[in-house]
């Protein structure tokens, strides 16, 4: 799967809001331990990975409207689309092709 990586300030803050086209590719956010679903119209898979992409938490099927703390530990943070993570587990390296 093709991962892009959002470091711009538009980017970040966006994300997947306001987006209904079904996610075809993830999306990586260096420096970032929590998110939110607000605005979103679809679910989404979310890996979070300390500096070193070790996964130290999933959420799998996030629906809209949720947020995820601050979790301590984590850099990256991926949003990928439904079913993406049913095979992978915690302390697994998340290994992902860049854009």
């Amino acid at each position: 799967m093709t991962i892009k990586c959002y470091t711009k300030f538009k980017d970040r803050l966006l994300g997947l809001m306001f987006k209904r086209k079904k996610l075809e590719f993830g999306i990586c956010f260096p420096k970032c331990n929590s998110i939110h679903t607000f605005f979103m119209f679809q679910s989404i898979d979310v890996v979070m990975t300390d500096i070193n992409h070790k996964i130290l938490y999933i959420y799998p099927n996030l629906k809209p409207w949720r947020i995820i703390l601050p979790k301590k530990g984590v850099y990256y943070t991926y949003e990928l689309p439904l079913e993406s993570t049913k095979n992978l587990k915690i302390n697994d390296i998340f290994k992902k092709t860049k854009v």
